[in-house]
């Protein structure tokens, strides 16, 4: 018989005011008691196998779309976006929109810019390179995903500013601020909405290959995306493809200048690549954790959770579970992989732009590594505040040859 999560007795987490470390020697602690702990507003889980079971299990639902009430934001514009999101739906309606745009979001369409993908990040090098030190998130990490994203959509060179601010202030809902940020958040998605209408309206008459008109013609058994479909998703193209990549690619390069030894190989060897990749993701990825509620009564594991029961999954602390990666501490860009990191999640929320992002991952980091050869700190790494949602360094000062 299932015992309710709350009559369990559990060791318990409080994350607020920890540092990155300190939070997980506090959640491997725990791990090694249960492999559930109780936190202020619900619950977590930080061993992989039951990270992996809960992201797929359907009838926990994303808990993105309550980030807006959480925060005690009424603003219905911002709720009703929040729910309509690909992001936020479930069921019949989220399988629609991604079975319809899936097509548009396989590995062979985001080869198609690898060209021009090592074309910007070797234009961003050539601003720099000549000094041989460089402040790497603003020089290179922060510009780099947007030329690729307008190129992808099909918007000229001259609005990649606009759509660089545009990502960078939509991003504040995940700041843990939303009170304070909501007048740019509001202004950034309106002036978004209205250029992509405008896009939308061009492309219907004048189709190009590009993601968009993809998106337009993309059709199954009748069934089309709506006007306001299309706007939603390019913005969720646009926000899954800027701050996650920068970020990342920050995280990666800082976890590289304490491992030259592997920044040489890589160098040497680019086609190990997607691996660094990979082990990169997995061992310091730039989404940390997402969460779940259960949008029913649940049982998992012998426990019911009561419909509603908030659910922290910790994907960082998945990614470092020893019972399937080994020497999970160590970083190996040559690691054979026995279990798929979880940075990109899993389930029916799995990145939709993962092949995307591994892409412009893999073509940014040999580029690097083979231009920017003995790699080091030139000063101390900022690095964002933990409340930050989609996380990384803020200020990455490097010196190299």
């Amino acid at each position: 018989m299932a015992t309710i999560v709350s009559d369990l007795e559990l060791p318990e987490v409080d994350l607020f005011g920890l540092q990155r470390d300190e939070a997980r020697a506090v959640f491997e602690a725990a791990r090694e008691k249960h492999w559930l702990a109780r936190m202020p507003l619900g619950y977590s889980v930080t061993r992989y196998a039951d990270v992996v079971a809960l992201l797929r299990d359907r009838r926990f639902h994303s808990a993105i779309s309550l980030i807006p009430q959480m925060a005690g934001v009424s603003d219905e514009v911002l709720l009703q976006r929040q729910q309509r999101s690909i992001l936020a739906l479930e069921g019949d309606a989220h399988a629609r929109l991604r079975r319809l745009v899936a097509p548009a979001f396989t590995p062979k369409s985001a080869d198609r810019l690898r060209p021009f993908m090592r074309e910007v990040v070797d234009g961003l090098i050539d601003g720099f390179v000549d000094s041989g030190r460089c402040e790497l998130v603003a020089d290179l990490c922060e510009p780099y995903p947007i030329p690729i994203i307008c190129e992808l959509l099909g918007a000229p060179k001259s609005d990649w500013k606009l759509f660089s601010n545009w990502a960078t202030n939509i991003f504040r809902v995940f700041n843990g601020d939303l009170a304070n940020d909501l007048p740019q958040i509001q202004a950034a998605m309106t002036e978004l909405d209205e250029y992509v209408r405008a896009m939308i309206e061009h492309r219907r008459s004048r189709p190009a290959s590009d993601l968009l008109s993809d998106m337009i013609v993309a059709e199954e058994a009748g069934d089309r995306l709506s006007t306001d479909e299309l706007v939603m998703m390019t913005e969720a193209v646009l926000m899954a493809g800027t701050d996650t990549t920068r970020n990342q690619l920050a995280c990666a390069v800082a976890v590289f200048t304490d491992h030259p030894e592997q920044w040489k190989l890589l160098a040497e060897e680019p086609d190990l690549a997607p691996r660094a990749v990979e082990e990169c993701l997995r061992y310091l990825g730039a989404v940390r954790g997402t969460a779940r509620f259960a949008s029913e009564d649940i049982e998992y594991r012998d426990v019911l959770f009561p419909s509603g029961t908030l659910v922290a999954i910790s994907l960082a602390m998945a990614n470092q579970d020893p019972e399937v990666t080994d020497d999970p501490k160590s970083f190996d860009i040559t690691r054979q992989v026995s279990a798929p990191q979880m940075t990109l999640g899993s389930g029916i929320h799995h990145c939709l732009g993962a092949s995307l992002a591994r892409a412009e991952l893999q073509e940014a980091l040999p580029a690097l590594a083979r231009r920017m050869p003995n790699l080091a700190l030139d000063g101390e790494i900022e690095w964002k505040p933990d409340s930050v949602g989609i996380w990384g360094p803020a200020k990455l000062p490097l010196t190299f040859e």
